[in-house]
């Protein structure tokens, strides 16, 4: 984390709000001409800190408006298993978020559909059969409060 200063944060600061901004603009921001802001961009890029740029989609009018928190606990716990697992998540687009946790649950998924009949057709041909399920536990989310894409970088 060290060979970042203040105007790496600053940078990754701005690009997390706004990927489009044009380099003469973010460098003015950060006091830098176009060609240095490039550069600090670039090696950004290059190390890793930026892994991708991407445009955020409103769900709302898309009408893909449920969201619904999956905790998953597989029947077997091997290496194997948990692979399978993991390898068939990939391949279901519905599921936008998987995470390993702790706890009662192996596993917690974020799944967006249309609606509750969509999540309901979405468990039974898909979810119940992906490899190793032991159990499904839904818990569908009635509004969302926060929703932030943004890191606390002023957390470093």
């Amino acid at each position: 984390m060290s060979e970042l200063d203040q105007t790496d944060e600053r940078l990754l600061e701005i690009l997390q709000r706004n990927a489009t901004i044009t380099m003469q603009e973010l460098g003015s921001m950060v006091g830098l001409s176009h060609t240095p802001c490039w550069r600090r961009v670039r090696r950004l890029e290059e190390k890793g800190y930026i892994s991708k740029r991407v445009t955020l989609l409103d769900p709302e009018k898309l009408e893909l408006n449920v969201n619904v928190f999956v905790f998953v606990t597989l029947n077997r716990h091997q290496s194997n298993a948990l692979t399978r697992f993991e390898n068939a998540v990939n391949d279901i687009p519905e599921i936008v978020e998987c995470y390993s946790v702790s706890g009662q649950a192996d596993f917690l998924l974020r799944v967006i559909v249309h609606d509750v009949s969509a999540y309901d057709t979405l468990l039974k041909r898909t979810l119940i059969h992906l490899p190793e399920i032991g159990n499904l536990n839904s818990t569908i989310a009635l509004q969302q409060v926060k929703y932030s894409t943004e890191l606390p970088l002023q957390s470093l």
